[in-house]
């Protein structure tokens, strides 16, 4: 059943409820193909995830979900095309820490992330592992600390750009020990990874799905994983908040949308991306990856937003981070 803009004109003249008109659309929804932005190039933990996601999405509801990558001022042009969308279901977003981070980090943003989205489903809370390249000595976070202050102004620090939870990750390792290193922002991921992998850059606190393949090949050296637990992927692999007590760091991804979206259509695609992630092969994937599927409502999702944001604007403020 199609419902043209003309025809709903003509059933809310005619005393239909708005309420039956937005089961209708949820009833159809999606009828065409639904554009899924990622703020970052292909490649970065990102990019993997609202692939993986969205490739069960298109098979699972007959319609592509299309992920288009908007790279750009650390995520914020692809949030800022999200949201001024048409709230009807047809844009997506895929909703990381930058999202939660860039509400302090920025002056001029021109919206405001926390109001402005509707949340739809989390996805799942990958830990950051801080990783060397071979060529460093240290093989503790004690060690690397020593090699640090030893070094002053040596040591490179990698990121997949300004104010990235992988860049927020090694600022707060910084101020919680005393050492100081060079940050160097990169545009996503890849091409840090590809830095560090030829020495230009010494030390990455990178989400897992994207830098997990280098540790297992040997190619990088895994030093600690950022989360309170130890990750089951790298068995072995220490905490940093075992040498530096309090540091925890998590990476919370998930999918939102423009906030006037129907609360029908919101309330489908939760259901159906939790389904996804219940899937055996699905949540094998995201452990994998290196973080457990989170399910859970897009109320409960909403307020995981507002807690990251308060736990990211307090590192942004000690640091003195401001991006005009």
């Amino acid at each position: 059943m199609m419902i043209s803009r003309r025809t709903t004109l003509g059933l809310i003249g005619t005393g239909v409820s708005t309420l039956a008109i937005g089961r209708a659309f949820a009833a159809e929804y999606p009828a065409r193909p639904v554009r899924f932005l990622v703020g970052y190039p292909p490649g970065g933990a990102t990019d993997i995830i609202a692939r993986l996601i969205g490739q069960r999405l298109s098979e699972k509801l007959g319609q592509q979900f299309v992920i288009e990558n908007k790279p750009g001022a650390g995520n914020n042009i692809g949030t800022e095309a999200a949201i001024n969308a048409e709230p009807d279901g047809y844009t997506v977003l895929l909703v990381n820490p930058a999202n939660y981070i860039n509400t302090t980090l920025y002056a001029n943003l021109k919206f405001n992330f926390v109001r402005d989205v509707a949340p739809i489903a989390s996805f799942n809370r990958v830990p950051n592992v801080m990783t060397v390249a071979k060529d460093v000595p240290a093989k503790t976070v004690a060690e690397f600390i020593e090699y640090v202050k030893a070094n002053p102004g040596k040591v490179n620090m990698a990121s997949s750009g300004n104010g990235t939870s992988v860049h927020l990750s090694g600022e707060m390792f910084m101020a919680m020990t005393g050492t100081k290193m060079q940050h160097v922002p990169y545009r996503g991921a890849a091409p840090a990874i590809t830095d560090m992998l030829g020495g230009q850059v010494q030390v990455i606190f990178d989400n897992m799905p994207s830098i997990i393949q280098h540790i297992r090949s040997g190619a990088l050296r895994a030093l600690a994983v950022t989360t309170a637990e130890p990750s089951p992927q790298l068995p072995g692999v220490p905490t940093v908040a075992e040498t530096v007590p309090g540091y925890e760091a998590s990476a919370l991804f998930g999918m939102g949308a423009p906030k006037n979206m129907p609360k029908e259509i919101v309330a489908k695609l939760n259901t159906e991306i939790n389904a996804i992630l219940a899937e055996p092969d699905m949540k094998k994937r995201l452990v994998e990856l290196g973080g457990e599927p989170l399910i859970q409502t897009p109320e409960a999702f909403g307020a995981n937003i507002v807690a990251e944001t308060e736990k990211w604007k307090k590192v942004v403020e000690f640091a003195g981070l401001k991006v005009e």
